[in-house]
């Protein structure tokens, strides 16, 4: 599929062309979540047997765990989801979109495949329905099923959601160009700030930055948004330009952060890797790979293992890290520090 890229390329050419508006502050769109989960239990006081206005409340408090990083909002998800499975155990796909993106959200990769299928089985045409697959097999792995996934997205709904998945999926490649292509398109199809501004970032993230716009970039970035993610790219531009202490601020936020969003051991692993315990970057990296065995957990595990000096045996993990071709410049460090020790 993607040798040839024929269904995509149709998709990027009828893209739905919006213009771009400017960036505005993360509340504005937790704003809006938040009258919406208002609304629905309102409803759901008046109608409390309403499955489907049960499974909105439960995807609603998802995306605000994801907006807000307040741990809180899964378990209310949860029990919205449970009732409206209560209330329709069979055939609501709604309800397993919204407990496919919960397990998704909380890591648990294998749970989100197998409540993505069956939102797939239930719902044959959601491109949500696919966009939880794809999320799911990219973490674990499953490379092709993941491309399958996401061509079908694709060919439901030419959006953001789909383009920038499709983005994520060509940098995973070393395919940067298509990646740049598929982000232009996102952005061009996106209706909200929110959405046009994740796609300029995801944009400057492909092209690159001095050290110094960098910084500003991710400062900016974490004071609206603190995912651990962001908050180690924060740590790391510290480090770039010799704030070593503010850096290793940063790394502990992301690792409590990361435990009270009950993540997983990836983000631990590599930052004590870097800045801990190289025996406990160790476990954290085992944990993960035992789970999934990603291009991402690849590196852990071979970061791992070069920093607790066995380099031979990281060289596998590293291969496997890169042998779709992906380029992520910590990754091509790692890859050159095993490689320099083997020499």
């Amino acid at each position: 599929m993607w040798k040839t890229i024929p269904l995509l390329a149709a998709a990027l050419a009828v893209a739905a062309c919006a213009s771009p508006q400017a960036a505005t502050p993360a509340a504005t769109q937790t704003s809006s979540l938040q009258r919406n989960a208002e609304s629905l239990q309102a409803k759901l006081r008046g109608t409390p047997d309403d499955p489907a206005a049960w499974a909105q409340l439960g995807a609603t408090h998802v995306e605000l765990a994801r907006v807000t990083f307040d741990p809180q909002h899964y378990p209310r998800a949860e029990r919205a989801l449970t009732e409206s499975l209560r209330l329709k155990p069979e055939g609501n796909g709604e309800a397993y979109i919204g407990r496919g993106a919960l397990a998704n959200a909380r890591h648990d990769f294998a749970a989100a495949r197998d409540w993505g299928q069956r939102a797939v089985a239930a719902l044959p045409h959601s491109a949500q329905a696919q966009g939880v697959v794809v999320d799911a097999l990219t973490q674990l792995g499953d490379d092709a099923g993941a491309s399958v996934a996401l061509q079908r997205m694709l060919d439901l709904q030419p959006g953001v959601a789909s383009f920038t998945r499709a983005a994520h999926h060509f940098e995973l490649h070393g395919r940067l160009d298509e990646a740049r292509v598929a982000l232009d398109r996102a952005l061009e199809s996106a209706s909200s700030p929110e959405a046009a501004a994740f796609c300029r970032f995801q944009l400057d993230e492909l092209k690159g930055r001095t050290d110094e716009e960098e910084l500003k970039t991710y400062l900016e970035l974490v004071s609206r948004v603190p995912s651990p993610e962001h908050l180690v790219r924060y740590g790391r531009a510290l480090d770039k330009v010799g704030k070593p202490q503010e850096a290793r601020a940063q790394y502990d936020l992301a690792l409590r952060q990361s435990r009270a969003l009950g993540g997983d051991d990836l983000t631990a692993a590599l930052i004590a890797a870097d800045h801990g315990d190289p025996a406990e970057a160790l476990r954290f990296a085992e944990k993960e790979w035992a789970k999934r065995q990603s291009a991402f957990t690849a590196d852990a595990m071979a970061w791992a293992l070069h920093v607790n000096e066995r380099s031979a045996e990281a060289l596998p993990y590293s291969d496997k890290a890169v042998a779709l071709g992906w380029r992520d410049p910590e990754v091509l460090r790692h890859r050159e520090a095993i490689l320099g020790s083997l020499r």
